[in-house]
């Protein structure tokens, strides 16, 4: 499953992007990574999926549902991005390779791509099943100026060799290859979102107008609580 033999290739459909994430909430930071990477990967979309327990962190006060509906909210005017509950609709721990296998068999001759920031590579061999995830999609490391990425040396001996030799080695093969990427930066984050709102400042500019026009009271408190600062 982590590639096609050149003496079996066959068609396949064009490759799409999955970007994960609490969303704690979704900002215009997430819009732009995931906007940038798709036409610089030629994707044809991005699922944008909402961690429902995160395994790594503790999950946000926000529910789940409600991080889902700013998703949809933000997304609403971007039809190459797609809201994705599928990890809302899973019992237990929201691994990122229980996601991948479930959509690998929903798109069996479909080239999937894992969008990952800086410091998804540095935790990378921590995760569940880590190994088997290249073997499921490709991987694409996103990384932050200033901010070099250190990855455990476990994963730089499993990735050796496979490197992809251009963003077009994606949409040939179904998995098995792993690029970088570098985007112009939005000095945005969900901390920073939180921070301003608990100080009572506008976030106008950086969160999607749908998403702030629907925030409650409830939402601002819960938001302003969740003292989480990894949770991007």
């Amino acid at each position: 499953m982590a590639g096609i033999p050149a003496n079996e290739a066959r068609a396949l459909n064009a490759p799409f992007g999955i970007f994960g994430g609490t969303f704690t909430p979704i900002h215009n930071g997430h819009l732009r990574l995931a906007l940038e990477l798709r036409e610089r990967l030629a994707l044809e979309s991005v699922r944008v999926i909402p961690s429902a327990q995160p395994p790594h962190r503790e999950a946000p006060q926000i529910s789940a549902q409600r991080r889902m509906e700013w998703v949809q909210l933000a997304l609403e005017n971007e039809p190459a991005l797609i809201a994705d509950d599928c990890e809302l609709r899973r019992a237990g721990p929201s691994y990122t390779h229980d996601t991948l296998a479930a959509l690998r068999g929903e798109f069996p001759d479909r080239p999937l791509v894992l969008l990952l920031g800086d410091d998804a590579a540095n935790q990378f061999h921590t995760w569940h099943r880590w190994r088997e995830i290249i073997d499921l999609a490709h991987l694409v490391f996103v990384e932050r100026p200033y901010e070099p990425p250190a990855p455990a040396a476990e994963l730089l001996a499993h990735l050796r060799g496979r490197r992809a030799p251009s963003h077009v080695a994606l949409s040939q093969q179904l998995a098995g290859l792993w690029t970088s990427a570098n985007i112009p930066p939005l000095a945005i984050s969900s901390t920073r979102v939180r921070r301003l709102l608990k100080a009572g400042r506008s976030v106008r500019g950086l969160v999607p107008e749908s998403v702030i026009a629907s925030f409650t009271h409830k939402d601002i408190s819960l938001l302003t609580h969740d003292e989480d600062p990894a949770t991007d």
